[in-house]
C-alpha cells in the first residue's frame, strides 16, 4: 500500500472514531429497574431514531449532583436525572442549562416546568403512607388516613421511616412541621413531634429501599413513610401492603431531568431530554416506575392508570416542597436530627 493510501487511511479512521465520540451521549439517571429501562427501551429508541449512542451512567441523586458538581466547567454527564430536591439544588448551582421549549416540553403540566425552566419534570411520585394489611386486621386497627397516625403509640416499633438523608425522611419532618403550626420556615414544631412522638414508634429508619420493601412484606414494619410507586413494586409481588394518600395530601418527590449547562453534547442533551419528556416514554416510566406522567398526553390502560398520579385533579392536589428554603436548611436540619432524632 503507498504511503498516501496509508495517510488517507489513517485519516479516515481518525475522522470516523472522532465522528462516534462527537455522537456519543453520557446520560446519569438513577440505578436498578430505572436503569435497566433505559438500557432496554428509552435508549435504543433514541439510539435507533438519532444514529447517537448512549452511555448510560447509573447513581442516586445525591451522586449525580456530586459528579456535576466535581465536573462543573469540564463536564462529561450532558443529561442528568435526579429527584427534585436535589435537581433544585443543581440549578441553583448554575448547573443545568435552559430548557429549549418546543415539542413535547410544551405538552408538560405546569408544575412540572421547573424553577428557572432550566430543568421538567419527568415523573410526580406521592410520598404517602403505606401498611401492611394483615397485620392492621390481626390487631384490629383501621387503615392509616392521616400523617398524624404516625404520632399514635399504638403502632409503637412498628414504624419504618427512611433517614432525613432520603427524600421521605425529609418530607416525613416538613409535614410533622407543617401540620403542628410551622412550616419550611419554622422547622421547631416538626422537630418537637418527631423527637417526642414519632421517633418512639420507629423500629427503624431505613435507607434501603429492598430492606424496606422486606421489612413491609414480611410485617416487620406495619407502617411505613414511602412511595406510590416503591409500594406498588411490593404489591406487585403478592404481598397484603396498601398505599394511602393521607388525607391532608401526599407530598410530591418529582423526578426532574435537565441538561447540564456546559455539557459537551448539549444539543443531543436537548433531543434526549425532549424524548424523555414524550408521551410515548412517559407511558413506559409509568408502566415499568409507577411514576406519574408529567406529559398531559400521556395514554395508559386503566390498571396502571390506577396505581400511579394521573390526570389534572390527582397532580393538583400533591403538595410541593419548598426546596429554596430546605435547600438552604438542609444541612443544619441534617445535624439536628442525627444528634436529638435518630439516636
Amino acid at each position: 500500500m503507498s504511503k498516501y493510501l496509508i495517510v488517507m487511511s489513517a485519516v479516515v479512521l481518525a475522522s470516523s472514531l472522532s465522528a462516534r465520540a462527537a455522537d456519543t451521549i453520557y446520560v446519569g439517571g438513577y440505578g436498578g429497574s430505572y436503569e435497566q429501562l433505559f438500557k432496554e427501551k428509552l435508549i435504543p429508541s433514541f439510539e435507533a431514531k438519532t444514529g447517537a449512542k448512549v452511555v448510560y451512567v447509573p447513581g442516586n441523586s445525591t451522586d449525580i449532583l456530586a459528579k456535576l458538581q466535581a465536573q462543573k466547567g469540564r463536564q462529561e454527564i450532558s443529561l442528568a436525572v435526579m429527584d427534585d430536591g436535589p435537581m433544585y439544588q443543581a440549578v441553583g448551582q448554575g448547573l443545568c442549562a435552559k430548557v429549549e421549549n418546543t415539542g413535547s416540553i410544551k405538552e408538560l403540566y405546569p408544575n412540572a416546568r421547573m424553577l428557572g425552566d432550566s430543568s421538567v419534570g419527568l415523573g410526580y411520585i406521592a410520598s404517602g403512607l403505606a401498611y401492611n394489611k394483615d397485620v392492621f386486621a390481626k390487631n384490629g386497627w383501621k387503615a392509616p388516613t392521616s400523617w398524624q397516625d404516625l404520632t399514635d403509640p399504638k403502632y409503637k416499633q412498628k414504624v419504618v421511616i427512611p433517614p432525613i438523608t432520603n427524600g421521605y425522611g425529609l418530607l416525613t419532618l416538613v409535614m410533622m412541621s407543617k401540620l403542628n403550626g410551622g412550616s419550611e420556615a419554622t422547622m421547631d414544631p416538626g422537630f418537637d413531634v418527631m423527637i417526642k412522638k414519632v421517633a418512639p414508634n420507629v423500629l427503624a429508619w431505613e435507607p434501603s429501599p429492598g430492606k424496606m420493601a422486606q421489612m413491609l412484606q414480611t410485617g416487620e414494619a406495619a407502617l411505613v413513610v414511602w412511595g406510590n410507586g416503591r409500594v406498588q413494586a411490593v404489591v406487585d409481588q403478592g404481598a397484603p401492603v396498601e398505599f394511602v394518600y393521607p388525607k391532608e395530601g401526599a407530598v410530591v418527590i418529582m423526578s426532574s431531568a435537565c441538561v447540564v449547562e456546559g455539557a459537551p453534547q448539549a444539543k443531543l442533551g436537548q433531543q434526549f431530554l425532549q424524548h424523555l419528556a414524550s408521551a410515548e416514554s412517559q407511558a413506559l416510566l409509568a408502566t415499568s416506575q409507577g411514576f406519574g406522567p408529567t406529559n398531559k398526553n400521556t395514554k395508559l390502560p386503566p390498571d396502571v392508570m390506577k396505581r400511579v398520579v394521573f390526570g389534572p385533579e390527582k397532580v393538583n392536589a400533591l403538595i410541593a416542597p419548598n426546596y429554596l428554603v430546605i435547600n438552604a436548611k438542609r444541612a443544619e436540619w441534617t445535624n439536628r436530627w442525627n444528634r436529638a432524632v435518630e439516636r
